[in-house]
């Protein structure tokens, strides 16, 4: 039996109504609707330029770090597998160097996009990598400084090019000295990257822009290009690690008027950007690239 508080049928219908559209056009729809169009939910537009083929495209991205991370792995394992860590003084196999070379060559264009998209994130594009963006130039001096390697050891005696070089602990000078040289141009690289943030960029710019400063922190204190600095001896290094002759006095003279030129360049739209400011901090530090003021 029903309760005499509970609501009868009539009530009920009085009470509660249900809102159904008009069968008109859907603008007149729309309009009509309870809920209004300002307090919708706003849907993001997303960036385009993620999409594949895009500039910043995640697939090709992924992708490309996919590669070189598997490169790194793949070629870390064959150096010390080449170099034998159980007689590494004593007889490394000589070839360990091209897969270190390999490895190196991985860790760098890894680190170019990992330290931009850190610190600089708006320019963390697909060249960021910097494996394509280079120009053939750059990827023909790699491959000669492996086919050299590869060449010196099939064709004269091992170390033939550095005979007169005495080895420490087992290892011949050039390659403790292209070592080091390897390991201080990489962390300089990337340091300056880093500190200079938005302020850094893989092209040479011609106009400032909003945000722009001149960055004298870090390592800027002291070297004036220090992400030239870094990459002018990392790649020097590499060749002393190589043992290659023909290649090192090829990457010096390369890398060094291209690096002549680019400062040239540069430094005309600092001091357009920042004059006396640039003139003087110009004044306070030095390349660390010999002949290059």
């Amino acid at each position: 039996m029903a309760s005499d508080n509970s609501p009868s049928a009539s009530a009920t219908e009085a009470t509660y109504t249900t809102w159904t559209p008009p069968a008109n056009s859907s603008s007149n729809s729309q309009s009509q609707s309870p809920i209004s169009s300002s307090n919708a939910p706003q849907i993001p537009s997303i960036d385009t330029s993620i999409y594949p083929n895009g500039k910043k495209s995640l697939s090709g991205i992924s992708l490309r770090a996919f590669l070189i991370g598997t490169t790194l792995g793949l070629s870390l394992s064959l150096t010390i597998s080449l170099l034998d860590l159980s007689n590494l003084f004593e007889n490394p196999h000589y070839l360990w160097r091209l897969s270190f070379f390999l490895a190196a060559l991985a860790l760098f264009h890894f680190l170019e996009y990992y330290v931009t998209a850190a610190y600089n994130t708006r320019h963390a594009t697909i060249s960021a990598f910097l494996l394509s963006s280079n120009g053939w130039a750059y990827n023909v001096a790699h491959s000669s400084a492996a086919l050299e390697c590869a060449v010196a050891y099939y064709f004269w005696p091992r170390d033939s090019y550095f005979e007169s070089t005495g080895p420490v602990c087992g290892v011949k000078v050039q390659v403790v000295v292209g070592l080091a040289l390897m390991g201080v141009g990489q962390v300089v690289r990337t340091l300056a990257m880093a500190q200079a943030g938005s302020n850094f960029n893989h092209t040479v710019q011609v106009e400032r822009k909003d945000g722009h400063t001149l960055v004298k922190h870090g390592v800027y204190a002291v070297l004036r290009h220090p992400s030239y600095f870094g990459f002018f001896w990392w790649g020097l290094g590499t060749q002393l690690v190589l043992g290659n002759v023909v290649c090192f006095a090829g990457y010096a003279v390369v890398l060094w008027n291209f690096f002549n030129s680019r400062i040239r360049r540069e430094e005309r739209f600092l001091i357009a950007f920042f004059g006396d400011e640039y003139v003087a901090y110009r004044k306070s530090t030095w390349v660390g690239i010999p002949g290059i003021p």
